[in-house]
């Protein structure tokens, strides 16, 4: 079974994606097949059509379950715990809801065995000159700007240097959309060493003079450019934009920063081809990062990730704190709308994240087959 299959019951009808688009039903994530529950529950037969579902998919393939009764939600959590399946999505139209799980364990490398709290991450806002297809937090030239304003940046980067948070990482949207960027940048390299993700295409005027204020030990720039030439990129990003990226990055080397590449890429070939291109230009191991694009934000396709697929790094924007910054806008990532005291903020996200691991050690102490 491939993509665009109904599963109801035992019948499989072909093109879903045409049927949900003709019913107005659940567009956010697209999946392989999608399982009509109907009245059926975990105790009325949904299970051998979910289980009859999978047989005929293949790992890393994306499940839609979609029923009218909520009570189905935890029962298919549940059951996606003890199946080391993820679900990573949901959503209600109409009175019926639409379950996504992904089939088999999370991907490799989606997450490094980090201590939580060591690194932090803040999006000062969420406008950006540019419109990428894959933005996991949608942002846009029409985004609201919804920025954590500098006061705030002040107290969490404070708060954060007593809490011994080892990296700050500000990202955005575009940070340098921000007239306050250099003040920002600059209360959060005097708590710790910062990293700024940016596309690089701002170093102009007054932002040139913004960068040149900026501390060089203390502050890292990480540079978007998703390939070794402009068409994948451009395609990705805008007509033009891999040129003006390539430009930020001599720019920021010229003004004597550490510039890390950085390429959201769909396959392993494409990164293969990126790595290459790194090798060519003499660009070390710790100055790049290849990342899969993550089916969030304005992504289509990408990799479906499930918060229990994350190890947690604490997120900050306006809206409050997040578990990781591949999803600092989506709810199922939100671990609390309040910021202050950082402390506790911290707190909260350890808290859940041994909520996490305790109940993984649970079912794998009930689930003993021999």
């Amino acid at each position: 079974m491939r993509f665009g299959q109904i599963v109801s019951g035992a019948k499989l009808v072909r093109s879903a994606r045409n049927i949900s688009m003709t019913m107005g039903f659940f567009m956010r994530a697209n999946a392989n097949v999608e399982l009509d529950a109907g009245a059926k529950t975990f105790a009325s037969g949904l299970l051998p059509d979910l289980i009859a579902a999978l047989r005929r998919s293949r790992k890393g393939d994306l499940v839609a379950v979609i029923s009218g009764d909520p009570s189905v939600g935890p029962e298919l959590e549940a059951w996606c715990r003890f199946t080391r399946n993820s679900l990573v999505d949901a959503a209600v139209e109409k009175g019926r809801t639409r379950w996504v799980l992904r089939y088999g364990e999370a991907p490799e490398n989606v997450g490094e065995d980090r201590l939580v709290g060591s690194r932090l991450w803040l999006y000062t806002n969420f406008d950006c000159n540019l419109s990428c297809d894959y933005c996991c937090v949608r942002s846009s030239p029409k985004a609201p700007r919804r920025a954590l304003g500098i006061e705030r940046v002040r107290q969490i980067a404070t708060e954060a240097a007593e809490l011994g948070v080892g990296e700050i990482f500000v990202t955005g949207g575009e940070p340098f959309m921000l007239p306050n960027i250099g003040e920002i940048l600059a209360a959060c390299a005097a708590a710790a060493p910062t990293t700024v993700l940016t596309n690089g295409m701002l170093f102009a005027g007054s932002r040139l003079a913004t960068l040149r204020s900026l501390p060089r030990e203390r502050v890292t720039f990480q540079i978007s450019l998703d390939s070794p030439t402009p068409e994948r990129h451009d395609s990705h990003r805008g007509k033009g934009t891999w040129a003006r990226a390539w430009k930020g990055i001599e720019r920021a080397r010229a003004e004597g920063f550490r510039v890390r590449l950085a390429a959201t890429v769909s396959t392993d070939a494409e990164a293969d081809e990126f790595r290459s291109f790194l090798d060519a230009h003499h660009i070390s191991e710790e100055n790049r990062v290849i990342r899969r694009i993550a089916l969030r934000g304005s992504a289509t396709q990408g990799i479906a990730l499930a918060r229990a697929d994350l190890v947690p790094e604490i997120t900050i924007t306006a809206e409050g704190v997040f578990w990781h910054p591949v999803g600092a806008e989506d709810d199922d990532l939100l671990v609390s709308r309040e910021i202050f005291p950082l402390a506790e903020s911290f707190a909260a996200v350890r808290r859940a994240f041994d909520r996490e691991s305790e109940h993984q050690r649970r079912l794998a102490m009930i689930f003993n087959c021999a």
